[in-house]
């Protein structure tokens, strides 16, 4: 295996070199400017090191620029086992958690020495709920609302020297990358995020809000925390490429080299707020944990069993175009309603509305009393059973879809005159619907 399979590692390049019309040579031939970084598990040292350089060299081919040795992922302590369940599998864990979260975990473990990494699950809520959504993304979801259709300082403004502070850890940040110093590289970003919201707290624009007089001082303080999100964001972009895209969707500028870290957005237009990360729950994890030991215990049963009854179906038939294989468990704790027409979903009254205000509901222990606009001064008052997954900062500016016909119901807290839609099971299991780039209040959903 470690004489043939490092061959395919050229056969893959020529591939690609064929569909992009670029010659192979340009990344394997002795002469190649190309750098060529080997990944490996610590126990093909000897193969990655000694043979396959052996063997490129004799056939003239690039040597590795460098062979990156790490040691192995274990699951809570123990190594991947089968019987265990501890062995994970990408699809598994796509159907339950982000594949950002994952990313970033590793690398706040890894580093360029050979010590096993472990993924412990508790430890990998903890961190990610608290360095990822508590630290970077709550920078964005405090202020980025409070700008929503408005847009950036024109200058930026004097925040004491924050921005100026964190470009000129850019180059050490990208140094800790080059060295597969990962950990060293994410403890840097979170030093970033905490003075920054050092910088909101101190600040408070919350409060600020609250006084029409102090506009453009709302504007500069926002303008400022922005923009260190947006800085971090970039720090963080070749761990998490997706919140990198999101960020430029949100501030309507794409990211697009590290040096944007040195230079602070001004003028430029910010999109509504959008989540950009959900909160972690530990039954997110315990799901996928047991998806995955039902589906070794079901693969070794199979294994086990006489190759007439093996050819079998195990489980359910998924489309050939189907390369997610999303679990049934949403469409069978909630099957199917009755069949309606199309007079029936017509009755429907489905807007696009902003969220313009936001609150606690006094003695409620599930609602949140939203303020939508559907556009040209429409507005609905709406109780939303949302409290336990949504904070209301989070939601002004949103954009949501809204049941706009819905006759009025007089609650114990007022007179809600419609619904907001969201999917999920309840609780911290709700997830608002939100229209693509383009919506506008008023909008009919059809």
């Amino acid at each position: 295996v470690w004489f043939d399979a490092p061959i395919g590692y050229i056969g893959s390049t020529r591939e690609w070199c064929r569909q992009h019309s670029e010659h192979v040579e340009a990344w394997w031939g002795r002469d190649s400017a190309a750098e060529i970084h080997h990944f490996i598990g610590k126990d093909i040292t000897y193969f990655h090191t000694l043979f396959w350089p052996g063997m490129l060299h004799t056939a003239g081919l690039n040597l590795p620029s460098k062979v990156h040795v790490h040691g192995f992922l274990t699951v809570d302590g123990e190594k991947m086992s089968k019987s265990k369940g501890t062995f994970l599998m990408a699809s598994t864990w796509l159907r339950h958690l982000p594949p950002g979260a994952l990313r970033y975990y590793y690398s706040t473990k890894l580093g360029p020495g050979l010590d096993d990494i472990d993924l412990n699950v508790e430890e990998f809520v903890a961190r990610v709920n608290t360095d990822l959504v508590n630290k970077v993304i709550n920078l964005a979801s405090r202020c980025a609302g409070f700008l929503a259709g408005q847009t950036l300082a024109d200058t930026y403004p004097d925040d004491g020297g924050l921005f100026a502070a964190g470009a000129a850890r850019g180059d050490a940040i990208a140094a800790f990358y080059e060295d597969c110093n990962y950990n060293a590289a994410t403890r840097e970003i979170t030093a970033l995020a905490d003075r920054a919201n050092k910088y909101v707290d101190d600040l408070q624009p919350w409060v600020i809000r609250k006084d029409p007089a102090r506009g453009a001082e709302l504007r500069d303080v926002c303008s400022v925390t922005l923009n260190l999100f947006r800085q971090i964001v970039v720090y963080l972009s070749p761990v998490l490429p997706g919140l990198a895209q999101q960020t430029a969707e949100l501030l309507n500028q794409p990211i697009t080299s590290w040096d944007e870290a040195a230079r602070p957005l001004t003028g430029t237009l910010v999109s509504p707020f959008q989540h950009l990360m959900k909160r972690l729950e530990m039954k997110q994890v315990q799901a996928m944990v047991e998806e995955s030991r039902q589906e070794n215990a079901a693969e070794q049963s199979a294994a086990a069993t006489p190759a007439a009854q093996s050819a079998t179906p195990v489980g359910p038939a998924f489309h050939p175009a189907d390369r997610w294989q999303d679990a049934g468990d949403a469409l069978k704790n909630e099957p199917l309603a009755a069949e309606c027409t199309i007079d029936d979903f017509t009755k429907v009254d489905l807007r696009v509305a902003r969220v313009l205000e936001a609150n606690h509901v006094e003695g409620a222990n599930k609602l949140l009393q939203l303020t939508l606009s559907l556009g040209g001064g429409e507005v609905r008052n709406v109780f939303a059973g949302i409290k336990a997954a949504y904070k209301p900062e989070d939601l002004v500016g949103r954009l949501v879809i809204c049941v706009a016909n819905l006759k009025p119901r007089q609650m114990k807290f007022g007179l809600s005159q419609g619904m907001i839609c969201a999917s999920g099971a309840g609780g911290t299991e709700v997830f608002l619907l939100s229209p693509d780039t383009g919506a506008v209040p008023g909008h009919r959903v059809h």
